[in-house]
């Protein structure tokens, strides 16, 4: 194959893959043996075989592939004249109408810190298997900016432990201010910014605990807490529009077909898994274990190869309430991204796996959505026992209440706060029933929204009750 010719090859070619090269030395073939980064008709990088070396090639294809080569080379030859550890380059081309390539020498068992990370990342916050992760990482980061280098596309899969050195990659990423001289204060704060806003907020209180790291390899700058924060919450908001923005398109995250008889977005990982289901959703709902039907909404508990999933129709009862709906997003849409939300903001609800809207000439009918199972009680069973003497275990009050803080950190109101709506899994309160759930722009919108949530929560049992009184004094309230 010609290098070119990858362009066409999609998202998924066959492999092995056989493209020929040229370097100084004459034509030869690469057998590219597996794929670890696919970005379809512009870059293919895995790893295979040249003039019998084992590398890690990136193919650059398609109109961009001049100005995405350079870029590379630049960051590759940017961190070797700074003596920073990568993976050497061991042969690069460009040639018009082809396409570029860069093969670098191949670190066999290889582990990337966003690995080891995803190891260790549901261990309590800051424990000691996860600071030495996140120590590695911004030891390595201290060390770049202290060369006067910087990485735009920051995260833990651009760093590689191999036999006890930590190397760096991704050239394309690497950003130069002056080389051989310190970052500037502000560019140090705005990439770690980006380096902070992609862990799980819920380590943010600990940010300054992790800065040592950082300082005890590079202490030129003072960096002021305040001003970090500042930056991880401005990366945060645009990494989490990035995020709800590829739910709705084909990228790598998400396959997602639109035309004028439907839209359909499915995880890309469970693709093979769920198009049989929403294929024959209906006969699915039908055979599943039902827990609503009929109504504005059917509800049903299916299980796809030995996996527990629930599976929920949004129904059109008339034409007058078809006449209210076609034009506007369906309530799975709008449940799909908030659940994503809810997933990248690190609170509890069944996963969301996919949503099928059903449109007739781009009108929008019936539509449903997939989601994980949630196998646990719910909030009014919780705490039934414990209405009279109000001592329901503290464990879960605790819970309830980080929550609601969790909430009113990123202004989210839920719009239905009824105890059936909170399930217990896992050590936490996980959310469903997300029609209605909405992030306000504004406190001045969030507040009143808030209080009824908050009101509705509490309204789960008698006013008079033991267990009322007590959590209406434990749950926050927003300052007046």
């Amino acid at each position: 194959m010609r290098l070119s010719e990858l362009k066409d090859a999609g998202r998924s070619p066959s492999l092995p893959l056989t493209v020929t090269l040229a370097d100084a030395a004459g034509p030869a073939d690469l057998q590219l043996l597996s794929l670890l980064r696919v970005l379809p008709g512009q870059r293919y990088v895995g790893a295979g075989v040249w003039r019998g070396t084992p590398v890690l090639a990136k193919l650059l294809v398609g109109g961009n592939a001049a100005r995405h080569f350079q870029r590379e080379r630049e960051g590759v030859q940017l961190m070797a004249a700074q003596s920073l550890t990568t993976p050497r380059l061991l042969a690069d081309g460009l040639k018009e109408g082809e396409g570029g390539w860069l093969l670098f020498e191949f670190l066999e068992h290889a582990e990337s810190l966003g690995d080891a990370w995803a190891a260790v990342e549901q261990l309590p916050p800051l424990a000691d298997a996860q600071q030495q992760v996140l120590g590695e990482a911004l030891a390595a980061v201290a060390r770049m900016h202290a060369k006067g280098l910087w990485q735009d596309d920051l995260h833990l899969d651009n760093l590689l432990r191999h036999e006890g050195q930590l190397y760096l990659i991704d050239g394309g990423g690497i950003k130069a201010e002056t080389p051989g001289q310190q970052l500037s204060r502000q560019r140090v704060l705005e990439n770690l910014g980006v380096f902070f806003a992609q862990l799980p907020k819920r380590l943010e209180p600990f940010i300054e605990e992790l800065l040592v790291h950082y300082l005890m390899a590079n202490a030129e700058h003072a960096l002021p807490l305040e001003a970090l924060q500042k930056q991880v919450d401005k990366v945060r908001a645009w990494r989490q529009k990035d995020f709800l923005d590829k739910a709705g398109r084909d990228c790598t995250l998400f396959s997602v077909e639109r035309s004028l008889s439907g839209l359909r977005a499915i995880r890309r990982a469970e693709v093979q898994t769920l198009l049989p289901v929403l294929e024959q959703a209906d006969r699915c709902i039908e055979e599943g274990h039902s827990y609503k039907a009929g109504g504005s909404a059917s509800v049903a508990r299916i299980d796809v190869n030995g996996r527990a999933l629930v599976l929920k129709r949004y129904n059109i009862k008339n034409t007058a309430h078809w006449f209210k709906r076609f034009w506007r997003p369906s309530r799975a849409w709008h449940a799909w991204i908030e659940g994503l939300r809810l997933e990248f903001l690190g609170i509890t609800t069944p996963r969301p796996l996919a949503v099928l809207e059903q449109r007739v000439m781009g009108l929008r009918n019936k539509a449903y959505l997939v989601t994980e199972h949630a196998d646990g009680p719910d909030l009014k069973a919780s705490f039934a026992p414990y209405v009279d003497t109000g001592d329901a275990p503290e464990v879960q009050v605790q819970a309830l209440v980080q929550l609601m803080q969790r909430l009113i950190q990123a202004r989210i109101s839920h719009g239905d706060f009824k105890g059936h709506n909170l399930l217990w899994q896992d050590g936490d309160w996980s959310l469903i029933d997300l029609d209605a759930m909405c992030q306000h722009a504004t406190q001045l919108s969030f507040a009143p929204a808030y209080a009824r949530d908050r009101a509705r929560l509490l309204r789960n049992w008698p006013s008079d009750s033991a267990l009322h009184q007590r959590l209406d004094q434990l749950l926050p309230r927003l300052a007046d």
